[in-house]
């Protein structure tokens, strides 16, 4: 009996494992940043909920981390190996069956904080089968006007899912994340490059390396400055967003090899996590 009881909690914790694999990617870039996003830009976040907003992102990422990376699973086998598929520790059809099963399960969990999360939910699942089956990934443009609108639900249902509603400050905060989002996104493609010019995928970072190179050396700085007086930072607080921001955006133009690339992208995602903190800022030093 002990014997089963270990084997059957080895096969469970094993298929956890592969489902947060599946969404690993995302946790610094989106899950993290717009968890806190919530918190800092919502007027009034009722701060019980916060399982609720994690859960409520973690499925529907789940649903389209399954289903974008069932499209290409040899541009896997090169870049991310790691992930289930190539490793190996899912079937193609039991992906399958799982993001179809998430399909219902997505919205009947929306409807419980009701018709603007469950429109939320019905709209994510649009710009899904947009991005994987209509060649929505395809093209740098493209693929970062899709996710950084699929970005803007994701904020807005879970401001809802949080119990807030959203104000004039909430509203800045959802917009100005995601033009950032939509144009730094490439700095993710840096570290699948090698990949994804074997494999003949078209983004920014393969059709025009250097623009995409300048564009984050230039980019993250400017968005910084920007950032810092829209959000009234203090003179301290802004020297030091904006000197980490020009590092950010230096080390894309300056460090090119596999390893450099990805510690860029984490020293962008913690950048990119304070971006959404900015908003919170406002609300404690100059809210009412």
């Amino acid at each position: 009996m002990l014997s089963q009881a270990l084997d059957s909690g080895r096969r469970i914790s094993g298929h956890i494992m592969t489902l947060f694999l599946f969404t690993k990617s995302d946790l610094l870039t989106v899950l993290i940043p717009i968890t806190l996003s919530t918190l800092a830009a919502a007027p009034h976040p009722n701060v019980t909920r916060i399982p609720d907003i994690v859960v409520w992102m973690w499925l529907h990422l789940l649903k389209h981390d399954i289903y974008n990376q069932m499209q290409d699973p040899e541009e896997d086998q090169k870049n991310k190996p790691h992930r289930p598929l190539p490793a190996g520790r899912i079937t193609a059809q039991n992906a399958a069956d799982v993001r179809w099963l998430l399909v219902p399960v997505c919205l009947i969990f929306s409807t419980m904080y009701g018709s603007t999360v469950l429109a939320c939910s019905v709209c994510l699942e649009a710009l899904s089968i947009w991005y994987n089956e209509f060649g929505g990934d395809k093209t740098g443009l493209s693929k970062n006007l899709l996710t950084a609108i699929a970005y803007t639900i994701l904020e807005l249902g879970a401001t809802v899912v949080i119990g807030s509603s959203i104000d004039k400050i909430g509203a800045h905060g959802i917009t100005f994340s995601s033009v950032v989002f939509a144009t730094t996104l490439h700095a993710q493609d840096f570290k699948d490059e090698e990949g994804d010019r074997l494999t003949g995928r078209r983004t920014l970072v393969t059709l025009f390396p250097t623009f995409a190179r300048m564009s984050m050396m230039i980019g993250v700085p400017l968005w910084s400055l920007c950032l810092s007086r829209l959000w009234k930072l203090d003179p301290t607080c802004s020297v030091a967003f904006i000197i980490y921001g020009t590092i950010v955006g230096a080390r894309f133009m300056v460090y090119r090899t596999a390893n450099a690339h990805k510690q860029s992208c984490k020293l962008y995602s913690l950048w990119f996590t304070l971006v959404h903190l900015l908003p919170g800022y406002w609300r404690f030093f100059y809210g009412t």
